[in-house]
């Protein structure tokens, strides 16, 4: 529902929301300092035997977001005064130091409500400077150094009442340098290219200067920690955890609640900028499961929400009576009952056996629905996607003309309608690797590969020596699936996994909020010590049942087979109950790959081992999960596409990129990007980028993830926020006898 940004690392760490796993173990405080390195990476591009390719879109071409935000905006003086918003997270946040590797969304809400931020995000994806602490923000040297200028507005004070100033910049920068690994920090990327921040002509001035070009410097210092907070390891370790002491946001954290899973902000006595409306905001803790039943009882006011709650919610707002005769006992069967609550949308699984039961239990859910009339859903898009992961590192998939058979296979344009068509929302295929729609680097480069093509599917899969009706040995092993003692392992976790919760889309979106250096990052072991996967944020995407894959040229004759296996990929994916969509999704690539003859094995797992022992891992062929968008993709994008290497000891450092698949230009264009100053040509070196990752088939984006949010119908200026950063002191609810205007106040 909320996020400080788009950025793919910002883990939730202070750039955005989309984060993946959070690391895993926690940190040992008050024991040996252990640094926690999580490097952001995107998935990489493999090697390439053609000329760079240029996106297939004009890099003039502007592009605007699929779909606009829906928050039901107002005039603050539309708002009324005071009153408590009760905001549904995920978990009470481990930290509240979103630059620590176990932050997640909720630490990014209660930063964007308490801390400054430089910078902010607005509805197309762009940094915008924050008035409300930058007077100006300006590069004002490039030769021999670059140097960023900061004027600072005068009235920002913490609420200690001590300027914000230079002394704060230049306790961040040393804490998150990546020098000192006293610091548990869980990114560095931009800090690690400051060579010193000084005080410029008076105490509202800093003067940064960095020792190597940084286009992105616009990401650095949102949010902004106290120098108490960031000044010592021990500080900034410990110290901000579970308070935050000193602060500078509209809001201030009052306190943290574990018991009653609550966050309480506070109205900001020492704020000087808009006032907030609200008098507290409660983030508290619910279950995705149970969000319908928190909005129905007045736990919550607004969250976030799967289908199954929007569709409740739609329905709660429409239907007028129900017909049901639940009064006098015995005179309605268990069938008929159990028949009218599927009607319903209720559950089967859940609900009890016996007419009295039943009864009780439908008559809570009609109460529910009777105070379910009282919300709206708001609906967007994500600034995230879902991608389809290929694993290059070894069997089918390490030949490059294998995958991008698998990618003309694939008709995304129909993944895109079974996922978002059902919502209203635009079904329209991503197009590229590094922005969203409505982002200036935005192009469609997926010509670099080329659209659905069954013949040319068949023609790369024969060249590459995939035959149909090849000899296959008695008794072995199709190419892709594993043997021995991994087999019997996972086997294991498939069978454990059909009794796991959880699973949603959204738990496996990689890359949110996490930094780490530009060039360094964690080989595979620490890949898999670091990740865990962490549900928070929008739910995940949405398919309706029974939608049948394009056809195509038929399938070969017979299986494939080469060297006497049969060509099979194993698809591995969660198998929580939210993983329905996840599930669908792979259904119709998997007919769709049966189609030109590349047999598919579904493997469902247990949502803990998903993201950390598979992916992660690199223990799949094929798996579905999503990255976030991000403001700053030159930084953000580069680890996850870049090349493996190997690392002294023989391991394949991978940071981020599990597909395992890169080239060296398309680090070298990455690397262009992140020292020219010059947005165009960042941007043109951006989409070279993208038409790169495209053309070697590591990853294949399909389709925008939506965004849908359950919230009172008299709350206002909250919602489904696409991009663009909450301004949470503009929250409240509308006051009486107002009515909804076209658009927010700007004063």
């Amino acid at each position: 529902m909320s996020h400080q940004g788009v950025s793919r690392s910002a883990p939730s760490g202070a750039r955005g929301t989309a984060r993946p796993a959070p690391t895993d173990p926690q940190p040992n405080h008050g024991g040996t300092a252990r640094r926690y390195q999580r490097s952001l990476a995107f998935l990489a591009a493999g090697a390439l035997a053609v000329p760079l390719l240029a996106g297939c879109g004009s890099d003039d071409e502007a592009s605007k977001p699929l779909a606009g935000q829906d928050i039901v905006p107002v005039a603050r003086d539309a708002v009324a005064e005071g009153g408590t918003l009760k905001m549904a997270v995920d978990a009470v946040p481990e930290t509240l130091n979103t630059f620590q590797a176990d932050a997640d969304a909720g630490t990014t809400r209660v930063a964007q409500a308490v801390l400054p931020s430089m910078f902010t995000i607005d509805a197309t994806g762009k940094p915008v400077r924050n008035p409300d602490y930058l007077e100006s923000a300006k590069v004002i040297e490039t030769e021999p150094r670059q140097v960023v200028l900061y004027k600072l507005n005068q009235q920002a004070v913490w609420s200690d009442g001590r300027e914000i100033g230079a002394a704060d910049f230049a306790a961040q920068w040393r804490a998150l340098s990546g020098k000192d690994s006293a610091y548990w920090t869980a990114r560095n990327a931009g800090y690690d290219r400051i060579a010193q921040i000084e005080r410029g002509a008076n105490d509202l001035e800093v003067r940064v200067t960095f020792d190597r070009p940084y286009a992105d410097w616009k990401s650095l210092f949102s949010p902004l920690y106290p120098k108490d907070v960031m000044g010592t390891p021990d500080a900034f370790n410990d110290g901000a955890r579970r308070k935050l002491a000193v602060t500078a946001g509209p809001f201030r954290v009052d306190k943290v609640d574990t018991a009653k899973k609550d966050v309480v902000l506070t109205r900001n006595p020492r704020w000087w900028g808009r006032p907030a409306k609200l008098d507290e905001i409660d983030l508290h803790a619910v279950d995705r499961a149970k969000r319908a039943t928190a909005l129905a009882d007045g736990t919550v006011d607004v969250a976030d929400i799967d289908v199954a709650d929007a569709d409740r919610i739609t329905v709660a707002g429409r239907e007028k009576g129900t017909g049901l005769p639940l009064q006098g006992a015995g005179k309605t069967s268990a069938k008929k009952l159990r028949s009218w609550a599927l009607t319903l949308g209720m559950d089967e699984e859940k609900l009890p056996k016996g007419p009295k039961k039943l009864r009780r239990s439908i008559a809570k859910w009609l109460e529910q629905q009777h105070e379910l009339r009282d919300f709206g859903v708001r609906k967007s898009l994500e600034p995230a996607y879902t991608q389809l992961a290929l694993n290059g590192s070894e069997g089918p998939l390490a030949d490059e003309r294998v995958r991008r058979a698998v990618a003309r296979a694939l008709d995304r344009q129909a993944l895109a309608r079974l996922v978002l068509t059902p919502l209203g929302l635009p079904a329209v295929p991503v197009g590229s690797h590094v922005a969203l729609s409505g982002q200036a680097a935005y192009t469609d480069g997926s010509g670099a590969i080329g659209g659905l093509d069954t013949h040319e599917a068949q023609a790369l899969l024969a060249d590459a020596g995939w035959v149909a009706g090849g000899p296959v040995k008695t008794g072995g092993k199709a190419a892709g699936a594993e043997d021995g003692e991994k087999a019997d392992k996972k086997k294991d976790d498939s069978e454990q996994g059909d009794e796991s919760d959880g699973g949603h889309d959204g738990q496996y979106i990689v890359g949110e909020d996490d930094k780490g250096p530009d060039d360094k990052g964690t080989d595979d072991r620490d890949t898999r010590d670091h990740q865990k996967d962490h549900a928070h944020g929008a739910p995940g995407a949405y398919a309706p049942k029974g939608t049948a894959a394009p056809r195509g040229a038929g399938a070969p004759a017979g299986p494939l087979a080469k060297d006497g296996k049969a060509l099979s990929l194993r698809f591995v994916l969660p198998s929580g109950p939210g993983s329905e969509t996840l599930q669908a999704v792979a259904g119709q690539i998997s007919q769709m790959l049966d189609r030109v003859g590349i047999a598919t094995e579904i493997h469902k797992v247990s949502d803990d081992s998903y993201f950390k022992d598979h992916v992660a891992a690199g223990q799949y062929d094929l798996a579905l999960y999503s990255w976030p968008s991000s403001a700053f993709p030159a930084t953000d994008a580069r680890p996850i596409y870049a090349k493996p290497v190997v690392a002294a000891d023989g391991s394949l450092n991978v940071e981020q990129n599990y597909t395992r698949v890169g080239t060296d230009q398309v680090d070298q264009l990455f690397d262009q990007a992140l020292g020219t100053l010059d947005e165009d040509e960042a941007d043109g070196l951006l989409r070279k980028a993208d038409s790169r990752i495209w053309a070697s088939a590591g990853s294949l984006p399909l389709y925008q993830r939506p965004q849908l949010v359950g919230a009172r119908k008299d709350l206002v200026n909250v919602g489904a926020f696409g991009f663009q950063t909450p301004v949470y002191q503009d929250m409240g609810f509308l006051k009486k006898g107002a009515k909804v205007s076209p658009s927010p106040s700007k004063g």
